[in-house]
């Protein structure tokens, strides 16, 4: 009974293990590179999928997301360039004979995160395949953290949007911009002058005799949804995100 209970339990840990393999797309139409390719990723517990032209992958791409592509140039059909610009937020290292300087700017101009010349040593290639998805994990961590919170304000810089305490806020481009710069620095005091000189990219508009009731108005939008006063006017200097909610006197 106890072995068939730890039998079960590995096939399980084996199942979630496998959910999370990285899935490679082979792009080529040569079958033996192919069969050779699935070998040495398979080695490495890489997933794997093929697609034996551009066409065949075009269509597998409308519906799956693979975590990186290698691609051939050669393919019947749409060939590897005409495929490539229509690859959105993949990784793709291209697979290909041509060696010339031009082919290579061209293609890695042209979206391919990285090209590798045939005949080339497995070692490069897995090399290579482990440094675009450390990037791509780095990258998707990063936009993870486009989300910036304090108390019960959450901004979400990739949607443009903020809610407190689940409501959403209906801010301008300032505000928002202020906000956000307070949110990245929520115990430091923000001079008028560094807050002018930070937000003028997103709002050029914005003066020093403005601030002020920008700030105001901001103060009054947060504060409306839960009676807390969030942005604290540190007297001759700046402001700050308020640490004590406890106190909600407006300057």
């Amino acid at each position: 009974m106890c072995s068939s209970i730890l039998k079960f339990q590995e096939h399980l840990f084996a199942a979630a293990e496998v959910a999370y393999l990285k899935k490679i797309m082979i792009i080529d139409d040569d079958v033996c590179i192919g069969d050779m390719l699935e070998e040495i990723l398979a080695k490495e517990n890489y997933s794997t999928v093929r697609a034996y032209s551009g066409t065949e992958a075009l269509l597998y791409l409308s519906s799956h997301r693979p975590d990186l592509i290698l691609l051939d140039l050669m393919l019947p059909g749409l060939s590897g360039e005409e495929l490539l610009p229509l690859i959105r937020n993949i990784p793709v290292i291209v697979l290909s004979a041509k060696a010339d300087i031009n082919d290579k700017v061209e293609l890695l101009m042209g979206g391919a995160a990285d090209y590798i010349t045939k005949p080339f040593h497995s070692a490069e290639l897995l090399a290579r395949i482990a440094v675009q998805l450390r990037e791509t994990a780095a990258a998707a961590q990063k936009e993870d953290s486009s989300i910036l919170s304090f108390d019960a304000i959450r901004l979400d810089s990739s949607s443009r949007t903020v809610t407190v305490s689940g409501m959403l806020v209906h801010l301008t481009k300032t505000e928002y911009a202020i906000l956000k710069l307070l949110l990245r620095n929520p115990s430091q005091v923000i001079t008028k002058s560094l807050m002018l000189e930070r937000i003028s990219e997103d709002t050029p508009d914005c003066v020093e005799s403005s601030l002020k009731v920008h700030i105001s108005n901001l103060r009054k939008k947060l504060k409306s949804i839960n009676g807390k006063d969030y942005i604290e006017s540190v007297w001759g200097i700046g402001f700050k995100m308020n640490e004590d909610l406890t106190t909600s006197d407006e300057s």
